[in-house]
């Protein structure tokens, strides 16, 4: 099976860097001072702290071990690659509701970097799979749980 990479914008890639060394320093002191304190206090077969603090460790280390895979995998999306006359990975899109007439703005992003509440939308959810290709001016339908929503796609730009 061939392995699966990440095409993601460097933010992305910078923020997943900062959040690994993050974990692998200040997180992983806090737990093993917490760990140390619960040995501390004797009996570690009825210690809940040291179970708290050995759950927190695994999942330090689990996650440590998806960054770092993660990291492995991806893959800068070149600057040259993102287009300004139709939506790709990269991109910044300006939408319009076409029902309540709002328009709103998003970066079109891998669901590595997916992050709606800084209007970063995944290439794979309902809207971003709806407008990848498509052109400024073009109307899409998406489906969403609620029923299918019209979007006119307004503008196409590289990031800022």
């Amino acid at each position: 099976m061939a392995e699966k990479f990440y095409d993601m914008t460097y933010d992305g890639i910078k923020k997943l860097q900062d959040e690994l060394e993050h974990r692998k320093t200040v997180v992983a002191a806090e737990i093993a001072e917490r760990l140390k304190e619960a040995r501390s206090l004797g009996d570690l077969s009825e210690n809940s702290e040291y179970d708290d603090a050995k759950n927190a460790q695994a999942e330090n280390e689990m996650q440590i071990m998806e960054i770092e895979s993660t990291l492995k995998k991806a893959r800068v999306i070149d600057e040259e690659e993102i287009s300004k006359t139709k939506v790709t990975l990269g991109a910044k899109i300006k939408i319009r509701d076409e029902e309540s007439r709002e328009e709103m703005e998003y970066v079109l992003v891998s669901n590595k970097e997916e992050d709606i509440f800084n209007n970063k939308i995944s290439s794979d959810s309902p809207l971003g799979s709806a407008i990848v290709g498509k052109k400024r001016n073009q109307v899409v339908d998406v489906n969403t749980p609620m029923g299918v929503l019209r979007y006119k796609i307004m503008k196409i730009s590289k990031p800022d």
